[in-house]
């Protein structure tokens, strides 16, 4: 399958960035993709008011994502927010195939509460590890702080998947960038898996005061660990290959996910006292 990494700024309002996926669609759809990933976020920028901002799965954006969907024929995946209980709201990624049938929800199961950042105050966790068919292969979801959990990306390999995908916002920072590239690939190496992780830029439309949006760095990574696309700090939408048979090849020599010794980590029982 063909998979569009969509890089691009995510506004204040949603409307400018339904209009925005709509276009990057068209530009999936002519390159031939089958699934087109966009960033956390991609309804508001987190400078947004997001509990003003949320809405339910049927609500207006979700509608116009199953709308530009199915009128492109491309697959997308993308962030929105949800309402949640306690007047705070989900970081879900939403998923819909190409007939814009809503086909995965995953609501962001860690919160970014790090390097002075606390997302727990908006935003509530989610609890559930999600998988779905997708184009004729199967998609697991990470989003953004998610790929710092190497176990969540375990748990998706081992239940089958065969592609990640990371929605992101990944903000600047000391060592950020170089954290970012190194966990996405470090989640495809040990998983023996492909990952697409699509991440914002900033908004020029936006004032520079406002909340980080993302360094960009949407990557297509392959099993092996091979960077195959790397969209650097500008908005672009490029697609690429994703290939499962050559998933196969690499497990068939690098067998690491059937060397794993469930017997021993993980158990409980044996505890060490220090």
């Amino acid at each position: 399958m063909r998979v569009a990494l969509c890089q691009m700024p995510a506004s204040s309002q949603p409307a400018v960035n339904l209009s925005r996926v709509q276009s990057a669609l068209t530009s999936a759809r002519e390159q031939g993709s089958d699934l087109a990933v966009f960033p956390e976020g991609t309804q508001a920028r987190f400078s947004a008011d997001l509990r003003t901002v949320a809405e339910p799965l049927d609500g207006p954006f979700c509608s116009g994502l199953s709308a530009a969907a199915r009128a492109s024929g491309v697959a997308l995946a993308a962030g929105i927010f949800e309402p949640a209980p306690g007047d705070r709201v989900y970081n879900t990624t939403v998923a819909f195939d190409a007939s814009g049938q809503l086909v995965a929800t995953y609501r962001k199961i860690h919160l970014f509460d790090a390097l002075g950042q606390r997302e727990s105050a908006t935003v509530a966790p989610g609890s559930d590890i999600v998988i779905s068919d997708i184009a004729g292969i199967k998609v697991g979801f990470l989003t953004c702080y998610d790929v710092r959990f190497p176990e969540l990306a375990r748990e998706l390999a081992v239940r089958g998947a065969d592609l990640i995908v990371i929605p992101s916002a990944w903000a600047s920072g000391l060592f950020k960038e170089e954290h970012w590239v190194t966990l996405v690939r470090a989640r495809a190496i040990e998983n023996t898996i492909w990952v697409a992780a699509a991440g914002q830029v900033p908004d020029p439309h936006e004032p520079a005061t406002s909340a980080p949006t993302g360094v960009g760095r949407s990557m297509l990574v392959d099993p092996m660990g091979a960077v195959r696309l790397d969209l650097g700090s500008a908005p672009a939408v490029v697609a690429g290959l994703v290939d499962t048979e050559m998933t196969d090849r690499v497990r068939a020599v690098l067998p690491s996910l059937r060397h794993r010794r469930p017997d021993i980590i993980g158990r409980t029982d044996q505890a060490v006292d220090v």
